[in-house]
């Protein structure tokens, strides 16, 4: 486990982040991070704070935990069901509930199913990026091992995702 790394980021990240009304009065948060290696949220979390979006980031460290996040359950009952993520980051290999298993539940609810998706994973089987566009991913993007190649690959999904994309609840 990385040093510093106190597996607290639901908690502290869920509390800092700024958020905005959209469309329909739903709140928006900026980022959704769906991701159970410590070590790739820890880097995930470093790389956004450099493009100074870490502060408006949700950890969930399981597909479970995701889904009790955007549908308001489990340990997050308490969240109020009105704050949605511009922009969910969701790795495949994940513990209790697969990324595509995650995916397919957030296409498949109202509440949901217009939230971006990219799929940010390590993997490189070419049947992994079929099956995110199939169940509707966003984009697939493979996870650079290079962390300066890591800052840019964030740096552009900021960009893109954050800022020229228009999120279905922003309002019009």
């Amino acid at each position: 486990m990385p040093t510093g790394y106190t597996g607290q980021d639901t908690e502290k990240t869920r509390e800092h982040g700024a958020s905005r009304l959209g469309r329909r009065g739903v709140k928006e948060r900026a980022i959704l991070l769906v991701e159970d290696n410590p070590d790739d949220t820890l880097l995930m979390l470093r790389a956004l704070a450099k493009n100074e979006v870490a502060g408006d980031v949700v950890v969930a460290r399981d597909g479970v935990e995701a889904l009790d996040y955007l549908f308001s359950s489990g340990r997050h009952a308490e969240r109020p069901s009105d704050t949605m993520p511009r922009l969910i980051l969701l790795d495949l290999k994940l513990p209790r509930l697969n990324g595509f298993e995650v995916l397919q539940r957030v296409r498949s609810d109202e509440r949901t199913r217009l939230l971006p998706v990219v799929i940010l994973t390590s993997s490189r089987e070419r049947r992994d990026v079929l099956e995110g566009y199939g169940l509707g991913a966003n984009s697939y993007v493979r996870k650079p091992v290079d962390f300066e190649q890591f800052l840019e690959v964030v740096r552009q999904l900021k960009l893109y995702w954050l800022g020229l994309n228009e999120s279905p609840l922003q309002p019009a």
